[in-house]
């Protein structure tokens, strides 16, 4: 059987809250550049329009025979 004292010292670790750390500013600043990035990429689809295509060249060497 439980004693009274115990379940008192159960329910004041149950209660006792841990520290958490402080936000990482790097964490910010890799999220701000995600969007940016996917801001200046979604603004060059919509510039480029639905009718822009790259052409697909064959295999280039490096050397010329």
């Amino acid at each position: 059987m439980i004693t009274t004292a115990a379940e008192i010292e159960q329910a004041r670790e149950l209660l006792v809250e841990t520290p958490t750390p402080p936000a990482s500013s790097l964490k910010a600043l890799g999220a701000a550049f995600l969007a940016a990035t996917a801001a200046v990429l979604l603004a060059g689809v919509m510039v480029l329009g639905p009718t822009f295509a790259l052409k697909e060249h064959g295999p280039v060497s490096q050397f010329e025979n």
